[in-house]
């Protein structure tokens, strides 16, 4: 009798205001890729469920003494009085084999909306802290992450001679502050450099590097973390 596998799982949570974006067509392309390969995938459009990014003292009431965010997760975490809404997304992501933040680059950084999901999503006493270590003693280690992003600019301007600079630079804060902060083994981004200068034949190059980026991923051929 053969004994069933369970599917791997990946949660895409996707940060781009516009359902036309060509962030949101790689997007789209890298559920789908995923999906082809085996893996149950739920995807989150924040802008379009209309999360709120603010982590404040309302998730927490009442809130006795001054607020001190990460203090009221780790109570709120041990006395069972998460938000439903922070609950489910926090489910979601001890869940998932493999997590895939998807945004546009805004200011050399990710748009707030998602820094908002971080910020509510990765709750101290849950994911780090309490119970947990950082890092390698956090509670998500064993599962990987990665960034799909879009840029304003050339590939040239974000090379280590470009006029930007390097892009891991501006990814470093995301992939060793933030995943591998909480345990995960971070793969190399998927980026996609100035979409809106390119022509439409080399938009659909662009998305099919993506789908072969994906495929990979999904067919298990990329086992190397890849931190910048």
């Amino acid at each position: 009798m053969d004994t069933l596998t369970p599917r791997k799982t990946a949660l895409i949570v996707h940060a781009h205001p516009e359902p036309d974006a060509f962030s949101t067509a790689q997007m789209r392309v890298a559920a789908e890729e995923l999906r082809r390969s085996g893996y149950v995938v739920e995807v989150v459009d924040l802008y379009a469920d209309g999360w709120s990014p603010v982590l404040d003292r309302h998730e927490f009431e009442p809130v006795r003494g001054p607020f001190k965010p990460q203090a009221e997760q780790m109570r709120a975490v041990r006395e069972g009085t998460l938000t439903g809404e922070v609950r489910a997304h926090l489910d979601s992501v001890l869940a998932a084999d493999l997590l895939v933040l998807s945004f546009p680059m805004w200011w050399f950084s990710m748009p707030a909306i998602l820094k908002g999901w971080i910020d509510r999503t990765f709750v101290m006493g849950a994911l780090f802290g309490g119970d947990f270590g950082l890092f390698d003693r956090a509670a998500l280690r064993g599962k990987r992450a990665m960034l799909l992003v879009t840029t304003g600019g050339s590939a040239e301007s974000f090379s280590s001679g470009g006029a930007f600079g390097a892009m891991d630079d501006f990814l470093f804060h995301i992939h060793r502050g933030m995943l591998e902060f909480v345990g995960y083994e971070v793969l190399a981004p998927v980026v996609t450099y100035g979409p809106a200068h390119l022509t439409d034949a080399e938009r659909r190059t662009a998305l099919e590097a993506v789908r072969e980026s994906f495929a990979a991923i999904g067919n298990g051929l990329v086992d190397e973390p890849a931190l910048a």
